[in-house]
Parts: C-alpha cells; sequence; structure tokens
C-alpha cells in the first residue's frame, strides 16, 4: 500500500512552533517520518516541544530561537540547521502576530510591526532557507500560513495591518511559485479560518463571536485540532510536486459566501 504522505528522511523547518497552530503542524510532518527543526523566540518553549515531538514520533528534532524580524539571526539559524542535517526539504512560515483595533486608532508602530513579523519575516526565513539549502539541492517545499483574512475583509474584528500583512503572504507566495518554480521548489499558503490558539482563544469563546461564527461559517463552528494537518502533509509531499502557487483555504467555508 502507498504511502502519499511519507516523508521519511526529510527535514521540516516550521516557525512560530512554540505553541498552537505550529506545534500541531510540526507534529503532523514528524508522523510520516520527517526530521523536525521547531523555531520560536522563546527557547525553554521550543525545546520543550521539540523533545515532546522526538519521544512521541522517534524522530531526530531540534529547537533553535529565533527571531525572524533580524535577518542575520534568521541566516545563522539556516546555516546551524544545515550544519546538523545537511538539508532543508520543508519550510513552514506559521510565525505570526495580530493586531486588533479599529483603523483609525491603529499606531505606526502596531503596522510596522505586523508587516514586520508576518511578511517580511515569513519572506526573510524563505530567502534564507531557499538560497542556503533549497535552490542548490534542486528541491524544496515552502507552505506559508497566511489566513482566511488575507483573502476577505471582515467587520466582527478590525485588523487592517494583519489583513494588509496576510493579504502581501497570498501575493507573496504567487510570486516565489512562479519565480522558484523552474528550480524544483514549490511555494503554497495555507489560509486558516478560526482555529483556537493561545493568540485567540479568549475572543473565540465569546458569546457574540460564537454567535458571529454560525451566521459566517457554513459548517457553523471553528476549527479542531488537526483539522490542518492533511493540507501541511498534502502540500509538503511528493503527492504536490505539481502544485505551487495555490491558496488553499482550511476555513469551514467562510470565504466561500
Amino acid at each position: 500500500m502507498k504511502n502519499y504522505f511519507d516523508l521519511t528522511g526529510r527535514v521540516a523547518l516550521v516557525t512560530g512552533a512554540s505553541t498552537g497552530l505550529g506545534v500541531q503542524m510540526a507534529k503532523a510532518l514528524a508522523s510520516q517520518g520527517c526530521r523536525i527543526v521547531c523555531l520560536a523566540r522563546r527557547q525553554n518553549l521550543v525545546d520543550q516541544v521539540a523533545a515532546d515531538i522526538a519521544e512521541e514520533f522517534n524522530v531526530e528534532t531540534m529547537g533553535i530561537r529565533c527571531d525572524i524580524t533580524n535577518t542575520d539571526m534568521v541566516n545563522e539559524t539556516v546555516d546551524k540547521i544545515l550544519e546538523k542535517f545537511g538539508r532543508i526539504d520543508i519550510l513552514v512560515n506559521n510565525a505570526g502576530t495580530g493586531a486588533v483595533a479599529p483603523a483609525e486608532d491603529i499606531t505606526d508602530e502596531q503596522f510596522y510591526n505586523e508587516v514586520n513579523i508576518d511578511l517580511f519575516g515569513s519572506f526573510r526565513v524563505a530567502r534564507a532557507v531557499a538560497k542556503k539549502a533549497m535552490i542548490p539541492a534542486g528541491f524544496g517545499r515552502v507552505i506559508n500560513i497566511s489566513s482566511m483574512y488575507g483573502l476577505v475583509g471582515n467587520k466582527i474584528a478590525p485588523a487592517a495591518p494583519y489583513h494588509a500583512a496576510k493579504g502581501g503572504v497570498v501575493n507573496m507566495t504567487r510570486a516565489l511559485a512562479a519565480e522558484w518554480g523552474s528550480k524544483g521548489i514549490t511555494v503554497n499558503a495555507i489560509c486558516p479560518g478560526y482555529f483556537y490558539t493561545p493568540l485567540t482563544e479568549e475572543t473565540l469563546n465569546s458569546d457574540f463571536f460564537q454567535q458571529h461564527a454560525k451566521s459566517t461559517i457554513p459548517v457553523e463552528r471553528y476549527g479542531n485540532e488537526g483539522e490542518l494537518d492533511t493540507a501541511v502533509l498534502f502540500l509538503a509531499s511528493p503527492a504536490s510536486s505539481y502544485v505551487t502557487g495555490v491558496l488553499l483555504p482550511v476555513d469551514g467555508g467562510y470565504v466561500a459566501m
């Protein structure tokens, strides 16, 4: 029986892999035999996640503290990974933040910070990984984590900088797919809907937001843990070799309405 998602021997770098969706996606990749590098700003958390994944899935792991707004740090981090594993096959650009406030009250700092982390941060990591690992190898899978809010606006939680940054990730994905396709690298984006994370839990649990979800999400619920896993596995696997520049909403149908 063929396992289309087999990733044995591959090395995946997952940013924002200290909590939430990053950890879930790292575990999904590890479940298919992938070696995992967890990246985040808090060393104690990435070390713990890396240790947990190694124990649960019996794969090699590595936890690295890295601030993706620091170009030198990103380049040094990629060098460290290559020193240990000799390759980076898969990049999941998941690290991000989210400022919620009316557009007229958003500060310059909030807008800059959002774009610097979510958009420019994703580019910094993709640039370093492509240049140092994927282009020389003639192979790579880049998976950018955008958001359904990178595809549409919203009236319930004003977040113009987030929409701008995630919308930028969407078109950056297309641009990189076009540029790197001839080099054996596919570049795709996943656009998650409402999922529980430490950043969203309080909002999603509020009565008014649950009512909003019922009327705006066709399946009438938030995403459950594990419901992003197969999207990541498909885009990381050999099964998706002819898929690039694609934006995959995993949102219960939100952007269909």
